[in-house]
């Protein structure tokens, strides 16, 4: 079974520096149906040192004295930079399972890399949003976001679609940062389906505390 990628990686936000160029598949990112390599560590890394990178100067300004961003960090400036269309308070929920998404050492934070491969695909997600929000609304339609799963590559039941919507939609609308807790927690689950399924077959078995695990973690 092939599994989608987590769409395509652009350019850079709205007041942030430029991201390296990724190369690959749709808007930069990785082929359809590939996941993207996970940012590896300093030093090993095929990115400069981090005092060398253009993200190092942000990352440091809004990063708390232990050197990692939290989720209420992260909120701030994802209000400054106005990526959700407006300067409304980013959804602190939404931060919180992005975190969540990369934090592969459950310390709750995000270190350099982490916040990196966080705005590599948070471009991703907004670029795949700007094409399906044809009225420039700030807002997505439920037909549009089950395209926009859709053009990331998920391939998903009505149904399964249908209970998407319900949970995302606000009066009937999606704002930028549910869509984001929805790309998240699509990345996430099925990740950690992914790599249960050893044969590639679209169908693996969990035990109850596995299942709860992965389904609370995002």
């Amino acid at each position: 079974m092939a599994y989608p990628g987590y769409g395509g990686y652009g350019g850079a936000m709205p007041g942030m520096p430029g991201m390296p160029g990724m190369g690959g598949g749709l808007m930069g990112g990785p082929p359809m149906g590939q996941y993207p390599p996970q940012f590896g560590a300093y030093p090993g890394s095929t990115f400069a040192p981090p005092s060398q990178d253009p993200m190092w100067g942000y990352f440091t300004a809004i990063a708390g004295q232990d050197g990692e961003v939290d989720a209420e960090e992260l909120q701030r400036c994802l209000t400054q930079t106005g990526i959700s269309g407006s300067y409304m308070p980013f959804s602190l929920e939404t931060c919180r399972i992005m975190i969540a998404m990369l934090d592969r050492d459950y310390s709750g934070k995000m270190g350099f890399n982490e916040f990196k491969e966080l705005f590599a695909a948070l471009n991703g997600w907004k670029q795949n949003f700007v094409m399906v929000d044809r009225d420039n609304s700030g807002t997505v339609e439920p037909h549009e976001l089950s395209q926009a799963i859709g053009s990331m590559g998920y391939r998903l039941s009505p149904q399964a679609l249908s209970c998407i919507i319900k949970r995302f939609n606000r009066g009937g609308k999606i704002y930028f940062d549910d869509y984001v807790a929805c790309c998240v927690k699509l990345r996430a689950l099925t990740e950690n389906f992914r790599r249960r399924d050893a044969m590639q077959q679209g169908a693996v078995s969990f035990q109850y505390d596995d299942f709860i695990t992965c389904a609370m973690s995002v």
